[in-house]
């Protein structure tokens, strides 16, 4: 149990630390004979990281480990194909999963090869706005691809966040849980972007809470609000889209991760995926509700402009209805007969006219009582 809470409290406290964008920049000391996309490489022993003196290349790296045993961990960050061809040749790489993680834009899940794991992770961030419009970009999305062998860890990211630079530092600090091997940098990993959805599905139930606000709050005069933009709510509907598309896929590898026995998962590590999953689970129903109430938002909001529009031709109906009385009355008399009646009379027009304001006046008392003006 100390090595769960020990476990769930590096994570969290990585996740933490990314979120806020408190984590160190790219590795700018690598050996100029290494890779441009490597970004950290390193043998860990016993959990502790193998300090050489140099940046390692990625074939020393596996030297020594193959002469005095760990394991090493390689990040890379955007790897062309022929930057990451000699790592996987040294490693022996699937060639699939080579140009998966290559490519990228990748749809997440878990592939077994003879001797490696291949997971694909979609990272999530938020990005801050002052005001919801019709083009704001709510979540980023990037990539984590891992390799996990026996005696390899390799993380391949793809865009601009999500750096695993804090949770490497905090997962060398506690060597009792990098002894358990690769199988443990991928836990956290897995964790570590599961966090990161929670954390992003909180900020934007604050923006789906303050366009509900704003769909039904009364207009003015306390009359049925003419709604907002749809735009607005149609494109964070595309980004909940987004956020679902990198949630749902990855719900299912966790799952076998935390199930299905796996020679290259650690039995004490294995377990603890299952808490992975419940997250990923939890966050998933929120984002399938998002989008369900976006659903009834965006509905609400067409039928309040609809009844905005209806309670505006009724006006216009009701004020037709009035001018009509004296266009109907003035086309009679403009028709210049001799014989019409009370055409010479001296009060005639008088009349006529009083007789036209007080019909007038009679319609829209009642078109107001019936509530159309």
């Amino acid at each position: 149990m100390s090595m769960i809470r020990d476990l769930r409290a590096v994570v969290r406290s990585s996740s933490r630390s990314s979120l806020r964008g408190d984590t160190a920049p790219y590795d700018t000391t690598r050996d100029p004979g290494t890779s441009s996309a490597v970004v950290d490489c390193a043998v860990y022993r016993d959990g502790r990281r193998v300090e050489s003196g140099k940046p390692l290349s990625p074939h020393e790296a596996m030297r020594q480990v193959r002469r005095d045993g760990g394991f090493v961990w390689i990040g890379l960050h955007e790897p062309t194909e022929a930057e990451f061809a000699g790592i996987a040749g040294e490693f022996g790489l699937h060639p699939l999963a080579v140009e998966d993680a290559v490519q990228a834009h990748q749809r997440p899940k878990l592939e077994r090869y003879d001797d490696s794991l291949f997971t694909v992770f979609k990272t999530i961030h938020y990005v801050e706005h002052d005001r919801l419009t019709d083009s704001s970009e709510v979540v980023e999305t990037g990539e984590v691809m891992c390799f996990t062998g026996r005696s390899f860890f390799i993380t391949v990211r793809h865009g601009g966040k999500g750096s695993l630079r804090a949770l490497r530092h905090r997962l060398q600090d506690d060597p009792e849980l990098l002894a358990k091997g690769p199988s443990a940098v991928l836990h956290a990993i897995a964790d570590h972007v599961v966090d990161g959805y929670i954390a992003v599905a909180d900020a934007v139930q604050d923006d789906i809470d303050e366009v509900e606000t704003e769909v039904f709050s009364p207009g003015p005069g306390g009359k049925v609000s003419r709604g907002v933009d749809s735009a607005r709510i149609y494109q964070l509907k595309r980004e909940v889209l987004e956020f679902k598309r990198a949630v749902a896929p990855l719900l299912r590898p966790m799952q076998l991760l935390s199930e299905r026995p796996m020679r290259l998962v650690d039995p004490d590590i294995q377990k603890y995926f299952r808490d992975v999953a419940d997250h990923l689970a939890r966050v998933q129903e929120q984002v399938i509700g998002f989008d369900e109430l976006l659903n009834s938002i965006l509905q609400a909001n067409l039928a309040q402009a609809s009844v905005a529009q209806n309670e505006d031709m009724r006006k216009i109906t009701a004020w037709a209805a009035i001018i009509a009385v004296p266009t109907m009355v003035t086309g009679v008399y403009g028709m210049n007969f001799d014989n019409m009646p009370e055409l010479h009379w001296k009060y005639g027009y008088p009349l006529v006219l009083g007789l036209t304001i007080g019909m007038c006046v009679g319609i829209h008392r009642v078109l107001k009582r019936n509530g159309w003006l």
